[in-house]
């Protein structure tokens, strides 16, 4: 079951509650602690800073970690392009006939991979998945029969280009599944609390500049779960490649 880093939507919704409820909390407690000193005034300010900073770097390495996950998305799709379209080049090598029926198992593969890619129904993905999974073993064996009837170097090579196909999948599957760690979102998330609240107690007045800082961390929480959502949020990688390839192949 998907958890709710899985949707940046509610991410965004979840975080901007939170964030503003802190913040509200550190007014409420400054209000009941109103005679402090100038000097503590200076020590919360050296804290709220330092806490800041500390913020905005955490926000930065996870920012980081995640479009690094979505490069990575990005370069297994070419690739899984690559492999398939050098794999229906290597077809010519089989005989007449099954060179036919791999061609075509290529082409609807093709079609499976950018539904995986494009699919945003979870109900569908298993369909999908299972579906792959089952062509994946029609298209091994439609090559390992002529392999072991002619074991030739050449044959072997479409062997080869086969298991590449079959792994580079695998590979991109490995990558939708590599996401920030839950434990980097709960300590994101507790250190984002702390600072609002140390916002709350410092500011002088209420009112719509409370909501500054929830926002802005808000949104930043946002982006980096976009990034990092391969199928829910509007930062997506687009199956360009596989498109190319399947109109290439004629579909």
């Amino acid at each position: 079951m998907e958890n709710l880093t899985h949707y940046p939507v509610l991410v965004f919704a979840v975080a901007l509650v939170s964030l503003s409820l802190a913040s509200a909390a550190g007014a409420w407690l400054r209000r009941r602690n109103s005679s402090m000193t100038e000097e503590q005034k200076d020590d919360l300010s050296l804290i709220l800073a330092a806490s800041l900073t500390l913020l905005a770097l955490i926000i930065g390495f996870s920012f980081s970690m995640a479009t690094n996950r979505y490069d990575q998305r990005k370069n297994f799709e070419e690739a899984e392009a690559n492999a398939i379209g050098t794999e229906y080049l290597r077809a010519d090598f089989l005989p007449s006939a099954d060179a036919v029926r791999v061609r075509k198992l290529l082409s609807d593969y093709t079609n499976q991979r950018i539904s995986f890619y494009t699919n945003t129904d979870d109900a569908q993905r298993t369909r999908i998945d299972e579906r792959v999974n089952q062509m994946e073993a029609d298209l091994w064996a439609a090559v390992r029969g002529p392999a072991a009837a002619q074991p030739t170097p050449v044959i072997a090579l479409v062997l080869a280009g086969m298991n590449d196909v079959i792994n580079s999948q695998g590979y991109t599957q490995a990558a939708y599944w590599n996401r920030i760690p839950m434990a980097a979102w709960y300590l994101l998330a507790a250190i984002a609390l702390c600072c609002n609240v140390l916002f709350g107690y410092r500011m002088q007045t209420t009112g719509k500049l409370a909501l500054v800082l929830p926002l802005v961390v808000s949104i930043s929480l946002l982006l980096i779960a976009d990034i990092d959502a391969p199928r829910h949020g509007l930062i997506h990688v687009s199956p360009q490649n596989l498109e190319s390839l399947a109109r290439s192949l004629g579909h």
